[in-house]
């Protein structure tokens, strides 16, 4: 594996500061199936460029995270035009950076790429949850003829029996996913958005607790208000404040061994967008290591 310069890298850290990593970020800007607004190729190098504008201290936390955790930055690589192979190649990677007892943090893309980043995570762990942020269930058997789709994404992950879903701010669903829905009850838990008003952290503590995690994130989990810049924004999402509570109580409470995040669209112009994602990726990261 090849690694850019920190200060080419993810935060933009100064190459004086030497540290040994335990945490790697794979650009991987796959986009094959999606099936109405366009960008998320451009999404990778869109967080890394503004991921030099957040500022490496943080306040809730009191220090600079990335000096106790160490953050190194895989050099982009082409991408297979072909979704088998390109997921394939996302599982080799992981798979690699699992056998180093690494942090995969990948940076997509389509969502379609989380199957295959979880495979070496199914493949090492006998139960595997997914923490699952995003607007849409993804759980079509397949969607314009295609069974690796974005919008099949969870399906896909689920073919896997020794894996789980925790999904928040699911607002939109077909009725073709319901049945499927209903029948793997016992191993989907949604915390739909329609009901955010009456989530109750302390059942999801419960579900969470001393799990081992995949994190799984799609940008229009956030409310369209403050994430337009997705291909297929939706009202009614997350806002930052409630996103990070979730995901403090899940890195208190669980083992969160790797993660994704996807379906940046950037918009020229509006780099607050991407600021916003590059600033989340980092906040996993320090909930991840330091709670």
């Amino acid at each position: 594996m090849e690694y850019i310069s920190n200060k080419k890298g993810f935060l933009g850290v100064d190459n004086k500061f030497n540290f040994r990593e335990k945490v790697i970020i794979v650009p991987f800007g796959l986009e094959k199936t999606v099936s109405y607004g366009r960008g998320t190729k451009n999404g990778p190098r869109e967080i890394i460029k503004a991921s030099h504008q957040v500022e490496l201290y943080d306040e809730e936390l009191n220090c600079e995270p990335y000096k106790k955790i160490g953050i190194k930055t895989l050099k982009p690589f082409r991408i297979d035009k072909n979704i088998n192979k390109a997921l394939k190649k996302i599982a080799n990677l992981n798979k690699q950076i699992l056998d180093k007892k690494l942090f995969p943090m990948t940076f997509g893309g389509e969502h379609s790429i989380t199957p295959g980043c979880i495979e070496p995570f199914v493949n090492k762990y006998k139960k595997i949850c997914l923490l699952h942020f995003d607007a849409h269930a993804d759980l079509r058997d397949s969607y314009n003829g295609n069974k690796f789709s974005h919008a099949s994404a969870i399906r896909r992950c689920l073919d896997h029996k020794n894996v789980s879903i925790i999904s928040f701010g699911i607002r939109n669903i077909s009725k073709s996913e319901i049945p499927f829905l209903k029948k793997n009850k016992s191993r989907i838990n949604i915390f739909w958005a329609k009901d955010k008003a009456k989530w109750n952290l302390k059942s999801f503590k419960k579900l969470i607790k001393d799990k081992t995690v995949y994190l799984t994130f799609d940008v229009d989990s956030f409310d369209s208000s403050v994430m337009p810049a997705t291909g297929t924004p939706e009202p009614g999402g997350l806002f930052w404040n409630e996103t990070l509570d979730i995901i403090r109580m899940a890195a208190k409470n669980s083992n969160i061994v790797g993660a994704d995040i996807n379906e940046l669209a950037p918009i020229k112009g509006f780099d607050s967008y991407n600021f916003l994602i590059a600033k989340l990726a980092y906040k996993i990261l320090a909930y991840k290591y330091l709670y």
